[in-house]
This record gives C-alpha cells, structure tokens and sequence, in this order.
C-alpha cells in the first residue's frame, strides 16, 4: 500500500464498529476498510453509497447481478483489488465457484442468463463509454425486464465502482488472501 493502513484502534468509534462488523461477519478485515478510514469524512461517504447500492431491497437486480457488474467493469478498469474481492461476493451469492473468473476475463463466455448479458452489456458501456449510450440501449435493458430504475442502477454501480477502481490503484491496494477462496473453498464451521 502506498498509504498506511488506518490501525483499528486509533478510528472514531463508528467507523471502528462498522470495521468490527465486518470483520465479525467475514473472519478478516477487508483491506479497503482500514485503507479509507484514514479519512473518516470519506469513508462513511463512501459506504454509505456503496450501501444504498449494494444493499437495496428494491429493483430487479440481484446481490449476485450487483456484484457481477462489479466484476466485470472492474475488469475494464483492470482493478485487482476489486475484481478479486467482489469475485468472492459473485460466487458466494450466485452459488457458483467458477463465474467470477469467467465474469472477469469474458462474460460473454459466461454461463449466465441473456439477461445478464444484456445488464452487463449496459454495464460495460456505461464502464467504456458512458457518451454512447442511447434510448436503444435503454430498450434492450426493458426487453430483458429492467425498468429506467434498474438501468439507474446499473449505472450507479459501475460509476461508483469506477471511482472505487481508480482509489484501489493509486493507493496500491491489495486483496485479502482470505478473499481467494471464499465461495470455492467451503467454510470452517465456528
């Protein structure tokens, strides 16, 4: 890491009780967690977002279809960190040990529903060129059962994570071992 990692016991305590959350749900601390607590202000902005996004019960994307968007346009962006750590959150909740590397390197070739293709299809061109994107694009997304919500937050994923691809680059940020194998490698009961 380019910047040093926040040490837990120095963070103000509500970012210190969402870290320990974390960390009590997964068995580790995800690195991207003490690597924005050095900034406080930025890290509740930030998971506030990534929370509106990712943790939403409402719409027609699946946790399995948001994480296989950041998968794929993180991909693009060539961001290591994310491809490896959302690719153990696309297994988990697809129930699937081998899609996230698929997803990464062509989700084309993907074993995955024309729907998804055609959200992740929307996704990469919203990742490669945001500019190009028309009523077309939108129609396709509605043949496949995604309203202009979903396509809102088809976008606000990949655009969220295009932020979150760029700051795990310049700060050199590295995945978590732990994240290689969790969804392929079953868990130790505790």
């Amino acid at each position: 890491m380019r910047y040093p990692l926040a040490d837990i016991d120095d963070v103000d305590d509500d970012i210190r009780a969402q870290i320990l959350e974390v960390a009590e749900k997964s068995g580790f601390v995800p690195n991207v967690f003490l690597a924005l607590a050095r900034r406080p202000a930025e890290f509740r902005a930030f998971f506030a977002y990534y929370d509106a996004l990712m943790e939403k019960e409402t719409g027609n994307l699946t946790k399995a279809d948001r994480e296989m968007i950041v998968v794929a346009t993180s991909a693009i962006n060539h961001c290591l960190y994310c491809v490896v750590a959302h690719g153990a959150m696309l297994r988990i909740f697809a129930k699937d040990a081998f899609i996230a590397d698929v997803v990464a390197t062509n989700y084309r070739q993907a074993d995955i529903s024309a729907r998804q293709k055609a959200m992740l299809d929307f996704a990469v061109k919203v990742c490669e060129e945001p500019w190009a994107v028309s009523d077309a694009d939108h129609a396709i997304l509605a043949e496949h059962g995604f309203d202009d919500e979903d396509a809102w937050d088809i976008a606000a994923i990949t655009g969220f994570f295009g932020l979150s691809n760029r700051m795990a680059h310049i700060s050199g940020m590295v995945p978590n071992p732990e994240f290689y194998t969790l969804g392929r490698v079953p868990r130790e009961k505790k």
